[in-house]
């Protein structure tokens, strides 16, 4: 029989965060233990364990243009779709992830933004594919749906961890993972995952859910409260 490696038991503050109009963010704590074999903690001369903690949101299809200025003017120029991105990444890590692990490892873990496997709908010179990659990974970092937080976990005793992550504003809904890499001598011993649910709650949710279930009764509804808007306004305007 192998060597026993060691177990993650992870869990985060919030299971389920709510969306509501006055949503400003949220700060996601990440926390754990790692359970080692027979209980045995690694002695001092030992060489550490490192632990890297991936966020992702739902995947999403996404449509990115590239910009090219045509006679002093910005026009649309060559695009290019992914079939599935992750709506929201982020990335956690007690060291900087590039003294952890080798590109090999970074890619199959898809550990840190520029290790991300995007699938692109159609195929493209790997040139192409690399630019439409970087424009779209710097799209969304500008937006804070991409980060990444070296240093950022805490592990005490060797044993328990914490880090936070943001969650920004702008961040779309759905089930996401929060995924927890115990990393050695650049090896990942061992992983775990726990689910997050982030819904709008209040009159968003109310909002979101009829335009789902019943399209057309929403559209209706859209339509009448525009042409009443349009009618008070008119009547206001003739009344001053």
């Amino acid at each position: 029989m192998g060597q026993a490696k060691p177990v993650l038991v992870p869990d985060v503050s919030q299971r389920d965060i709510e969306i509501a109009y006055s949503f400003t963010g949220a700060d996601l704590l990440l926390f754990g233990a790692i359970l080692y074999p027979g209980g045995r903690v690694p002695a001092d001369g030992e060489k550490p364990a490192d632990i890297v903690v991936v966020v992702k949101g739902p995947t999403q299809s996404v449509l990115v243009r590239e910009k090219e200025k045509v006679a002093g003017i910005w026009v649309n120029a060559e695009r290019m779709r992914y079939r599935s991105a992750p709506s929201f990444f982020a990335v956690a890590s007690s060291r900087p992830i590039a003294q952890l692990v080798d590109e090999r490892t970074r890619a199959i873990y898809e550990l840190g933004v520029d290790s991300l496997q995007l699938s692109p709908a159609s195929g493209a010179i790997p040139q192409v594919q690399a630019r439409f990659d970087k424009g779209l990974v710097d799209l969304k970092t500008r937006t804070g749906l991409y980060y990444e937080a070296p240093n950022a976990v805490e592990i005490t005793d060797g044993v328990l961890y914490r880090a936070r992550l943001n969650i920004p504003a702008r961040v779309p809904v759905g089930r996401f993972t929060a995924e927890t890499f115990l990393i050695r001598d650049g090896r990942v011993l061992a992983a775990a995952v726990r689910p997050i649910d982030i819904r709008k709650s209040g009159f968003e949710r109310f909002v979101a859910t009829s335009a789902e279930r019943h399209s057309w009764l929403y559209g209706l509804a859209a339509v009448a409260l525009s042409i009443l808007f349009g009618w008070s306004a008119g009547a206001i305007w003739r009344r001053f």
